[in-house]
């Protein structure tokens, strides 16, 4: 799929992608502002600022006036945070997508902020916070994340501190979105049946207002482990969530890919070797996978399950029997072509939207990275060799690189200490 992109004099970046027999568009907004760019003391600032976009601006004044006029388009509409950004979108028949912009700028650029709707979404955000506590799939991530980075930005969770949420106020939010929502910081995205010279014109129209301010930097994430490590959750539970991971590279590194072929031979699919072994042989867990998570400046593999509480010790053992299988032994043709060709159709089958190719092209770009269409990457896993995946396993699998993270009704870490290592 063809793109085009242009920078506005302010920094603002525009990227077009329009779609033949497409009749959908999508509107995204990306801002270089997630938890990556909090300190301690306001940890949670980007994903409440998200919510409170949606809560009035000053051509839309009432809470509900922005979700109404969405609604009316028929369009879909949401927001996130991640460590990285904070995105905006709309989807919506494609006749409408000047109408899309125009929404989606006002909530980006004149976000009003009403102490009213503050007081009332603080228990929204403390309720999603609970709501995942209450999900140990989900937070053994953040548990994994505290354990690599510790007490700093990346370390911490994208929902944040509750002490902070239930404090924060108007000026908080103004603040932050001074230092971060400025125009170099971000990416217009628009993908579907469009005009694009029309749409890029109706973008400059509608961010020429966008801030020209500098934008305040994050903190450079540090890698420091000299050995393995453990961190335990307790919880009261029929199950244990793990995820056992290492190390690796950032969005940008050439083994970037490789590790993520990696992660594929190790638990992609029904037949990788970890569902496999895990489930089809061993029947200790219903759920198992493992996944590349690169970032800006730093990056992880991971392999989580949700395991029967009286088996951790022998799941653990076996993931790194796997790990170091890899280390010794080349990944034969006939699976790394099976694997090579489950990324590629996961790839295309997964942009099949105006919506995930908005995001395909936003998230490259806001991470700093040379804009790659599908086909360029589907040629790059094409040329990887078994080769390539052995020397990327011993790049990442040492002791000193690995990490535990368990949420289950587990106090003690010293047995798992004993036998994390290679």
């Amino acid at each position: 799929m063809k793109f085009k992109k242009k920078i506005l004099k302010n920094g603002l970046r525009i990227i077009t992608v329009p779609m033949v027999d497409n009749k959908t568009a999508t509107v995204l907004v990306l801002v270089e502002a997630g938890s990556k760019y909090e300190g301690k003391k306001n940890n949670g600032i980007s994903h409440f600022l998200e919510h409170m976009c949606f809560k009035g601006t000053t051509k839309r004044p009432q809470a509900g006036d922005i979700s109404l006029e969405l609604d009316n388009l028929g369009a879909e509409s949401n927001a996130f945070t991640s460590h990285e950004f904070t995105g905006y979108y709309a989807k919506a028949y494609s006749k409408n997508v000047y109408k899309a912009i125009d929404i989606i700028s006002d909530m980006y650029l004149n976000p009003v902020f009403d102490e009213k709707e503050i007081r009332k979404e603080k228990g929204v955000i403390i309720e999603e916070m609970n709501m995942y506590k209450d999900l140990p799939m989900k937070n053994v991530f953040y548990l994994f994340m505290n354990l690599l980075y510790g007490d700093t930005p990346v370390g911490r969770t994208i929902l944040g501190d509750k002490d902070f949420i239930k404090k924060t106020n108007q000026k908080d939010f103004l603040e932050y979105r001074r230092k971060h929502y400025v125009a170099s910081a971000t990416t217009v995205v628009v993908a579907g049946e469009i005009d694009e010279k029309q749409v890029v014109k109706e973008i400059e129209v509608k961010f020429k207002d966008a801030s020209n301010s500098k934008k305040t930097n994050k903190e450079k994430v540090k890698e420091s482990q000299i050995k393995p490590q453990v961190k335990l959750g307790y919880k009261d539970s029929d199950q244990s969530h793990l995820i056992l991971g290492v190390r690796a590279f950032d969005f940008k590194k050439k083994d970037n890919l490789n590790t993520s072929v990696l992660g594929g031979v190790l638990g992609a699919g029904m037949s990788s070797r970890l569902f496999q072994k895990l489930r089809g042989e061993m029947g200790v867990c219903y759920y198992v996978r493992a996944e590349n998570d690169s970032f800006s400046d730093h990056g992880f593999l991971g392999v989580s399950a949700g395991v029967d509480n009286k088996r951790v010790t022998e799941v653990v053992k076996v993931i790194l029997e796997e790990f170091n299988q890899l280390k010794t032994e080349l990944v034969s043709n006939k699976e790394l072509k099976k694997v090579k060709e489950k990324m590629i159709s996961d790839l295309i089958l997964g942009l099949e939207s105006s919506d995930a190719y908005a995001e395909y092209y936003g998230v490259q770009e806001i991470l700093k990275r040379p804009l790659e269409n599908p086909k360029e990457k589907i040629k790059k896993i094409k040329t990887l060799t078994a080769k390539d995946i052995k020397n990327v396993a011993n790049k990442i699998f040492k002791d000193e690189n690995l990490n535990l993270a368990i949420i289950g009704p587990l106090k003690d870490k010293k047995p798992l200490l004993k036998i994390l290592h290679f």
